[in-house]
């Protein structure tokens, strides 16, 4: 196992583990405005951990109003090699009620209004998202969260919406037409993010609800969310010392290669400042040609 720094995006409450020493909050900012909230830090067997919340302290910034590209930037910043996603989904399948949490392996991204990529205002870049989670930390991922509180399923299809409604029941149904298994709020465009900053991504996906689709259950609201995450916090605080304590996969996927030959735009045309704002991306990147 390599070492590295573990990244966890989530709610409140999952950085309050036990065991967990040298806990540090840092404010950081960024080419890309304020992260969320400060990212607090501290270690936990041999890994190095950094916790940031999604939404901000006191769940203050809607899904899309997240400022993503300041938060993976900011993780990145300190060192995070392996980035955790957890984040509460309501399912489209029978097979995963609440209280179960699902690895998922594919997105269909129908966000609309958010920034996607770190590379705009003069520099463009490609990257590969046929595959959206890492398949190393996703193993790994599953390797701890087995034998936890919750069953867990591997493999399935997280379908991102803008929100920050609930979907309709037309759209809930469409959905599971489309193939798709858990139905959240935040999972784009920070898989894309992650992707481009170099970083293994997982989501832990936890399900809080039936979403709208099922004719016997409770339609999701923010009371059946809410009662249903105060378990889901426990076990998310599980996974993260099992993880934490078996240590961090080697990096031998390509994700820290991802903009190795993305970027297609001609270095002569590059200005410094957008040098500058991508240089923690591009730390090797050369000075703009002279005319």
């Amino acid at each position: 196992m390599a070492i590295g720094i573990l990244g966890v995006i989530g709610g409140s409450g999952l950085y309050d583990l036990p065991g967990l020493g040298n806990v540090e909050e840092l404010t950081v900012e960024t080419p890309f405005g304020s992260p969320s909230a400060p990212v607090v830090t501290g270690t936990l067997g041999a890994t190095r951990l950094a916790f940031l919340g999604r939404h901000g302290r006191g769940h203050w910034l809607n899904p899309s109003n997240v400022p993503y590209r300041a938060n993976i930037w900011a993780l990145k910043s300190l060192g995070v090699t392996h980035l955790l996603s957890i984040s509460a989904v309501g399912s489209l399948r029978e097979k995963l009620p609440p209280h179960t949490a699902v690895i998922p392996d594919q997105i269909i991204d129908r966000t609309v209004s958010r920034a996607r990529t770190f590379f705009d205002g003069g520099v463009v870049a490609h990257v590969s998202l046929a595959d959206p989670f890492c398949g190393s930390l996703r193993q790994a991922l599953h390797d701890a969260a087995s034998g936890q509180s919750a069953e867990v399923h591997v493999g399935g299809t997280y379908i991102a919406i803008e929100g920050p409604q609930f979907s309709t029941r037309a759209e809930s149904n469409l959905f599971r037409q489309w193939g798709a298994d858990v139905i959240g709020m935040t999972a784009m465009p920070e898989a894309r993010l992650a992707r481009e900053a170099g970083l293994c991504y997982a989501t832990l996906a936890m399900v809080t609800d039936y979403d709208v689709w099922h004719e016997t259950e409770e339609d999701v609201s923010v009371e059946v969310v809410q009662r249903v995450l105060r378990d889901n916090v426990a076990f998310g605080q599980e996974v993260i010392a099992a993880l934490a304590r078996a240590g961090l996969p080697a990096r031998t996927c390509a994700c820290a290669h991802a903009l190795d030959s993305a970027i297609i735009t001609d270095p002569a045309v590059i200005s410094d400042e957008q040098r500058a704002r991508l240089s923690l991306f591009l730390p090797t990147a050369a000075p703009a040609t002279e005319s």
